[in-house]
């Protein structure tokens, strides 16, 4: 028997060994990885937890926040119902029954969102999929900046009405703006925290990126965590695990087990955490957030929810899961009722507590609802306005040019054209007089 060190191969530290030995599993015993969480189903701290210091300030500042969110979707995703806005996307995919104004207490992924939101810098740059409005109201973005876009207002900030509803945009709150192709932010994030990191005045932020399990199957997830642990960039990947890619179960997405498997393989640190716990959510983006900038190189957060609401105001999930299942999942687990308990138990919220917030938040989101009903589009204009720096190309103004000609022509003749410019500030006049 040979009693020689082990060999090893050129370019890796791997061992050398006799034995035909496959492997199928990123834990030493083979299990299922583990889910980090410090408050159980009834808004107690598990022994021995570990868990960031709250008080009783921030705890407020975040129920607040979590509660903000299903009242401001039931609110937009009736509107879109009634035909006021072309589209919209719960932040927490919450179900709602029929077009009346009520709560009807259905949550999903509040505490992925706030807890996320809690667990970052205010200067760390946010590249979001679709439901992290939570970040930005975090940042304090407003709820008249959220309807103004949502409804595509002269006052919207993130793109002045040419984006869709909840494609969110604010480089004052750091954050990128929203686009529809899935996972394309994945490589991006990965380029912008890079950037960071060559910047003397910006080392010490990070890059936040959010994206669904299903933008994980997208080459761009591979793409983007390649570069963020090779080059590497000091990226917090967070990965909101909530079951289903629209109507695909997540058992049919991957085979292997989940999305925090994956990252060991790029070499970056990984945990799973209970994405319905806020305070386990924080204290894991924290951390997260910590090692990022100490190794300077990305890491992967996977937070498993679960999707109540459907996935879109065009989709209808009870054509591919049972009704039941959704109402077992409402009962087994809350994140704000979770969360409350834990509150009441510090003596720090009561039901009168309760009743102000829901009243004033439905208040606050109601009087920004009716804000952005009165307001005007934008003008006519603007839909060629930012696409580049400098002088405008000769295709754009012609393209410019043509629309005023045809404004010139039909504005007022043909009723679908006349009733639309009525909506636009100054009506179309500034193409018209301009040109």
């Amino acid at each position: 028997m040979s009693t020689r060190a082990p060999e090893r191969l050129p370019n890796t530290q791997s061992p050398i060994i006799p034995n035909l030995k496959f492997f199928n599993s990123v834990t030493p015993d083979g299990e299922q990885i583990p889910t980090y969480r410090v408050l159980d189903g009834s808004g107690k701290i598990l022994d021995g937890a570990d868990a960031v210091e709250i008080d009783e300030a921030l705890a407020r500042r975040i129920y607040e926040h979590m509660q903000l969110l299903p009242t401001l979707d039931n609110v937009l995703y009736n509107v879109q119902r009634q035909g006021k806005i072309s589209f919209y996307m719960t932040t927490v995919r919450r179900f709602q029954a029929h077009l009346a104004f009520t709560d009807h207490k259905q949550y999903g992924e509040e505490a992925t969102v706030i807890g996320s939101a809690a667990g970052l810098q205010l200067d760390d740059e946010i590249l979001g999929q679709y439901r992290e409005m939570g970040v930005l109201l975090w940042r304090n973005f407003g709820l008249d900046n959220v309807m103004a876009q949502c409804f595509g207002t002269q006052d919207d900030t993130s793109g002045k009405g040419r984006q869709m509803p909840v494609h969110f945009g604010s480089p004052k709150h750091h954050f990128h703006t929203i686009s529809s192709p899935l996972a394309t932010q994945i490589p991006q994030a990965a380029g912008v925290a890079y950037a960071l990191r060559r910047s003397p005045d910006r080392r010490s932020s990070v890059a936040a990126c959010f994206f669904g399990e299903g933008a994980a199957s997208e080459g761009d997830f591979h793409a983007g965590l390649l570069l963020a642990s090779t080059v590497p960039s000091p990226v917090v990947f967070i990965a909101r695990n909530n079951g289903f890619a629209i109507s695909t179960p997540s058992m049919e997405q991957y085979y292997g087990d989940g999305i925090a498997s994956r990252g060991p393989g790029y070499g970056i640190d990984t945990i799973r955490v209970d994405g319905n716990d806020v305070l386990a959510v924080m204290t894991a983006v924290r951390e997260g957030r910590r090692r990022a900038l100490k190794q300077g190189r990305a890491v992967l957060i996977e937070a498993m929810t679960y999707r109540v609401g459907h996935h879109s105001t065009s989709d209808d999930s009870y054509a591919y899961r049972a009704r039941s299942e959704v109402e077992d999942r409402k009962r087994i687990d809350n994140p704000i009722a979770r969360f409350k308990l834990y509150i009441e138990s510090k003596g720090w919220w009561d039901e009168t507590a309760e009743e102000e917030l829901k009243a004033r938040l439905k208040a606050d989101v109601m009087k920004a609802f009716k804000k952005a009903e009165a307001m005007p589009y934008c003008e006519v204009g603007e839909m060629f306005t930012d696409v580049y720096g400098g002088e405008q190309p000769w295709n754009i103004k012609e393209q410019r040019e043509e629309l005023a000609h045809l404004l010139r022509k039909y504005g007022n003749t043909w009723k679908p054209w006349s009733t639309q410019l009525k909506k636009h500030k100054n009506k179309g006049e500034d193409l018209v007089k301009a040109s």
